[in-house]
């Protein structure tokens, strides 16, 4: 898993992973799911990490039963919906989930 240094190394995107929860009423299940996927492998180009929250934000939701579509995630994070796309499975699969298959 992640550690606390972890939290505070990347207490700035976790700050903006909540404003992102927050715009789009997120429960605290679906927060948490979301923080702990983002941890499991944040990327080291910060240009990456914005969408790397984005797909954790979606699969967050998803995971919690909170689901939010793409589009509205994309648009709450300030990225593009593909940029979601592209990450959310991987991101699953990276902290051993399997992604749904519909």
């Amino acid at each position: 898993m992640h550690s606390a240094r972890d939290r505070v190394e990347y207490a700035a995107w976790l700050e903006e992973l909540e404003s992102v929860a927050d715009r789009l009423q997120l429960s605290g299940e679906a927060r948490s799911c979301a923080m702990d996927l983002f941890l499991v492998d944040v990327p080291d180009e910060d240009r990456s990490k914005r969408a790397v929250l984005a797909a954790s934000v979606y699969a967050g939701s998803l995971i919690a039963g909170d689901g939010r579509t793409q589009g509205e995630v994309a648009e709450a994070a300030d990225v593009s919906r593909l940029s979601i796309q592209s990450r959310w499975k991987t991101l699953l699969e990276e902290a051993g989930l399997e992604a749904p298959r519909w």
